[in-house]
């Protein structure tokens, strides 16, 4: 062994923190060990400018034009649950991922891969129900493809889905824009989509029906952009709830985040249920909410419009941006203490998008 000095100053680590030689679940949780795998191993190996936003969606130039890029994948198990399906969930995901960045999603392409011996009616009920979801949302299905893998190989289907939408003029929604006195704003009661799936897969029981709150959330985007194209950062609160995305926004803002826990709104059913199962519903994962950080100017007015629209009826205002604590979220609770609402390691609930 040489006496020289190793110099480590330009040294990266080329795979997930935490010492996982190996996949586990938690790498697609949403939490801190998929930022981990984005951004020590994919971030690393891709580069660029546009993966480095690390957002719902890029934000790219193409002739001139502002487009917002998306892709994602859903492997939810099981394909069906109360208020939807994984159909649904592929067109209104990524659908929403498009909306957090202020754009009017225009096509999707649509890559399903099928466990050989799936019936040939589960698929055109999940097709279906995909292309009812895109003329909902206003998008077109453009272009997919078709793989089969050997059975065994896979739970019947697979989906991946990609959009394109334009930004319009004049919106810049992106966490660095996020600056101490922002308000905090909900569109409404979380929790559901993560609830509903777990009632099916489980076979629980708490004694009222729990729907998923899947659907597209373009059109109340543009209500929040008509009142003002000010907006700081919009983000779907998906794996790892609430509480994921307002620590990714913490983290990216570089100022610190409060809420009020007894303004968030937590229906009772999740509520019960995450009572008896010891899950926290700031975790828990939504598919038909937005948070939004607001210049506080234009609040009252985004507010009204939010509860104007059926998406955002329940919207609500749960906290503001501080100078305190940088890149951390705090919530206030109800005995008048403070607890600290970190990013989550892995999914509560895995596979549920």
């Amino acid at each position: 062994m040489s006496d020289t000095a190793l110099d480590i100053t330009g040294w990266t680590c080329p795979a997930p923190l935490r010492d996982r030689p190996r996949v586990v679940m938690g790498h697609g949780g949403g939490g801190a060990l998929s930022a981990e795998l984005v951004q020590h191993l994919f971030a690393p190996a891709f580069g660029g400018e546009a993966l480095a936003q690390l957002g719902d969606s890029a934000a790219v130039s193409l002739g001139g034009v502002r487009l917002a890029f998306s892709t994602d994948s859903y492997v939810v198990r099981p394909l069906f649950f109360p208020g939807g399906g994984i159909g649904d969930l592929a067109v209104n995901g990524t659908v929403n991922d498009l909306a957090m960045s202020g754009a009017e999603a225009a096509y999707l392409s649509c890559g399903f891969i099928l466990e050989e011996g799936v019936e040939m009616s589960v698929v055109a009920r999940v097709a279906e129900a995909m292309g009812a979801a895109a003329r909902a949302a206003g998008v077109e299905v453009a272009t997919g493809d078709t793989k089969v893998v050997e059975a065994g190989h896979g739970d019947g289907i697979y989906i991946n889905t990609a959009g394109i939408g334009v930004i319009p003029d004049g919106v810049d929604l992106r966490p660095q824009r996020v600056v101490p006195g922002d308000v905090v704003i909900v569109s409404g009661e979380i929790g559901l989509h993560g609830v509903a799936i777990m009632s099916v897969r489980e076979g629980l029981e708490f004694g009222v029906d729990i729907e998923s709150d899947c659907a597209a959330l373009g059109g109340l985007v543009r209500s929040m952009l008509a009142v003002t194209p000010d907006l700081h950062v919009l983000r779907d609160p998906t794996r790892g709830g609430l509480a994921a995305s307002l620590n990714e926004i913490a983290a990216a803002s570089g100022t610190g985040v409060v809420i009020h826990e007894g303004r968030v709104p937590v229906p009772a059913a999740v509520a019960n249920a995450c009572a008896i199962l010891g899950l926290d519903p700031l975790y828990v994962a939504n598919e038909g909410k937005l948070v939004a950080f607001v210049p506080r100017r234009h609040a009252d007015a985004v507010l009204d419009a939010m509860r104007a629209h059926p998406l955002g009826r329940h919207a609500a205002v749960i906290g503001e941006a501080v100078d305190a604590h940088p890149g951390l979220v705090v919530a206030r609770t109800a005995l008048g203490g403070t607890r600290v609402v970190d990013l989550p390691i892995g999914e509560q609930l895995p596979r549920i998008c």
